[in-house]
Order: C-alpha cells, then sequence, then structure tokens
C-alpha cells in the first residue's frame, strides 16, 4: 500500500441546481427541482420580477434531474419520477434543464482546480478525482485552495474527501456535504467508515446490496468481519476477494490522468437499414444529432476539431469516409453540422444505410481555438 498517497475526491454540491441559483438568486433558500420534459422556463413580469413554474403543475413522466438540498430534505431526490415527487414537495420551484450552461460551469470549475493540482481524473461533469501526493502543501490548505479557487471561477461550492486512495475519498468527499472538507487515514476507518451502508462503497450494487443484506451484512463493518472466504464461496473468487480489501479501506488504483486524445466521434447503427429517400426524416434527425453529440463532447473535453469528417457503412457492408478540414477550428454544432453536410454531398446515396457516424480531428485546445459560429441558417441534409 502507498502509505504516502493523498487522493482527493471533488463532488460539486448540487450541480445543476447550484448553477440554476446563479441565474435565479432569489430562489436561495427554497426547494427547487430541475427536470422535466417541455417545462417552461421562468416567465417575467411587468414588475421585472420572475414567475416559476411548481412542481404540482407538472403532468408527465419525466423525471428530476437533481434537486437543492432544500427539496432534498422534504424527500425529493434525482432520478424520481416528477408526478411522485410532486406529492411530497408540492410547492417545490420546477426548472428546466440547461446542460450548456452545466457544461459550462463543468469546464470552468475542472479548469480552477488544474492551476492548483493538475493530475486529475475527469470522473463525469460534477465530479473528479486529484492526486495531490507530490504537492508540497498539507491536505487543509490544498483543500482549502481548491475550494477558494472554484469560488472565484464559477461562484458554486463543492465537497472534497482527502484519504490514502480513491476508494476511501469518494465516501468522505459525501460525508460532511454541502461545502465540506473530510480529511482520513486509514486509522479512521473503523470510527468514520464501518458505521456507513455497504452500499456507500463504489462497486456494491442493488443485487449485491441485496445479497449482502440476505447474509446479514449491511453495514461496511460488518462487511469487514465476513471471512474471506464466505465472500468468495457467495460471491466468487475474485469479486469476494474485492468486497474484503474494500471493506477495510484498501484501493491500490491510481488516479488515471485523462491521454491526450487525436479524436471524437459519434455513430449510430440502425435498428434497419435507412433509405436515403424514404427516410430522409430520421436520417436528418439523426445526423444532426451525432453532430451536437460531437459538439458536447469536443466542449466537455476542452478541445475544438479542424477536421470534420463523416462514415457510412451501407446495407452491403461498405464503409465510405469523406472529411473536410476548416479555415480555422470550431467547437460550435452548427458548424460541425455544415462540414459535415458538404462531406456528405460527396457520398453518392444510392442504397440503404445500416450506420452513420461523424469525427472531428486535427484537435487542439478549445481556448485557444477560434469558434466558427453559426451565421448562415441551417443547411437542408440528405439533399
Amino acid at each position: 500500500m502507498h502509505s504516502h498517497r493523498r487522493i482527493a475526491h471533488l463532488d460539486m454540491d448540487a450541480f445543476f441546481a447550484s448553477v440554476e441559483l446563479l441565474h435565479y438568486p432569489e430562489l436561495r433558500g427554497q426547494p427547487v427541482v430541475v427536470g422535466g420534459r417541455r417545462v417552461n422556463p421562468p416567465q417575467t413580469r411587468p414588475d421585472g420580477s420572475r414567475q416559476f413554474a411548481r412542481l404540482r403543475d407538472y403532468a408527465g413522466r419525466g423525471v428530476v434531474t437533481t434537486s437543492t438540498y432544500e427539496a432534498r430534505a422534504l424527500g425529493v431526490f434525482s432520478a424520481m419520477g416528477l408526478m411522485k415527487a410532486a406529492q411530497r414537495a408540492p410547492d417545490a420551484i420546477l426548472l428546466p434543464a440547461n446542460f450548456d450552461a452545466y457544461r459550462d460551469y463543468s469546464r470552468r470549475f475542472k479548469a480552477a482546480v488544474a492551476t492548483i493540482a493538475p493530475h486529475i481524473e475527469d470522473r463525469g461533469i460534477d465530479e473528479i478525482y486529484i492526486d495531490l501526493s507530490d504537492l508540497p502543501e498539507d491536505s487543509p490548505t490544498l483543500a482549502r485552495q481548491i475550494k477558494a479557487a472554484i469560488l472565484a471561477a464559477t461562484g458554486l461550492t463543492c465537497s472534497i474527501g482527502i484519504t490514502p486512495n480513491k476508494l476511501l475519498a469518494k465516501i468522505a468527499s459525501d460525508l460532511d456535504k454541502p461545502n465540506g472538507i473530510t480529511i482520513l487515514g486509514l486509522d479512521d476507518v473503523p470510527a468514520r467508515i464501518w458505521l456507513l451502508p455497504a452500499r456507500q462503497i463504489n462497486g456494491i450494487g442493488p443485487k449485491a446490496g441485496d445479497k449482502l443484506a440476505g447474509l446479514g451484512i449491511t453495514t461496511i463493518g460488518e462487511l469487514a468481519a465476513a471471512p474471506r472466504e464466505l465472500l468468495c464461496r457467495h460471491f466468487g473468487q475474485r469479486y469476494g476477494d474485492w468486497l474484503h480489501q474494500v471493506a477495510h479501506g484498501l484501493d491500490e488504483r491510481p488516479v488515471a490522468v485523462e491521454r491526450e486524445i487525436k479524436s471524437v466521434s459519434r455513430e449510430s447503427t440502425f435498428e434497419r437499414d435507412l433509405h436515403p429517400q424514404q427516410d430522409r426524416a430520421e436520417l436528418s434527425e439523426i445526423f444532426t444529432a451525432l453532430c451536437r453529440h460531437v459538439a458536447a463532447d469536443l466542449q466537455r473535453k476542452g478541445y475544438a476539431s479542424r477536421t470534420i469528417g463523416i462514415k457510412l457503412r451501407f446495407a452491403d457492408f461498405q464503409v465510405v469516409t469523406r472529411d473536410l478540414t476548416l479555415p480555422a477550428a470550431t467547437a460550435d454544432a452548427t458548424a460541425i453540422r455544415r462540414a459535415a453536410g458538404e462531406c456528405l454531398k460527396r457520398v453518392p446515396l444510392q442504397q440503404r444505410i445500416r450506420l452513420l457516424g461523424v469525427r472531428a480531428s486535427s484537435l487542439q485546445p478549445l481556448l485557444a481555438a477560434t469558434l466558427v459560429l453559426a451565421e448562415q441558417p441551417q443547411l437542408p441534409l440528405f439533399a
């Protein structure tokens, strides 16, 4: 075990909801829920105040994307159906999700962390692991510096757990939310970790949790006390060994810094082969969505692209590719769509299509690139 390791897990506090509160500060301290389909954005009244939708007025099968801590106190959590949430908190404010804003603030907070501790593993839009092992400052100082940098860059708070490994750091970051700093060593595992539910270990899912409960094991401490042989007998050698290790707070995984990427691509294989003319509307929708996904991936990873390409696989499995190099790099969805459309015009579309893909290459850092913004109307697809 690397006793000198200091691994941090940083989790933004109620991230999507917190970004919304930056835009609507009058909602601070109130139960706010983000999510749902076709939720109306806030309306501005004649006096300049804003009128917000309420959860009780929502009808549909949408789900909660996130909620503020005030809404969570009323029993409303992410992935819950909005109709069920409305029963628990009918007066909660309901806002539509704004993923463009969330991606923007995600880039900002990660860039702020990188100025202090560059050894980062990206785990999604609102969380990262950071290896602090080689930095000279002590852990409390680093945690405060990172939190201050994020607050200055975004206006948002986060919670940080610093421990000898990723497993414990992930658990620790959740212990003192929101806006918490939790620093644990292996000696703290019995007092701070063993009382927690076994499901709190990342990697113990619902099925494994139910199976452990059937063996009378519900806490991490009970899992640590279980004989390794018992765990291996019920879960297999590999998973049983892993359960025994993690229950004692042991985890050797490194913080995996993402290697420099060469390209970003998205593709879709169809359930049935699509005809370029008869299925033109469906192909157009898929093509546009692929371009949007590529743009979002580029923005999330912090890159812009000079070369946009397409890939088609026809019904006879023949694969055709085309690409186009732009005068300036872009991460803009409409510019990518326009370039991909130009590539498509160079392909004879005479038989059904099995797969369609869009690729962005010749990458450069987004901040160094000049965004090619769309100034022309949307071009027709599969024209």
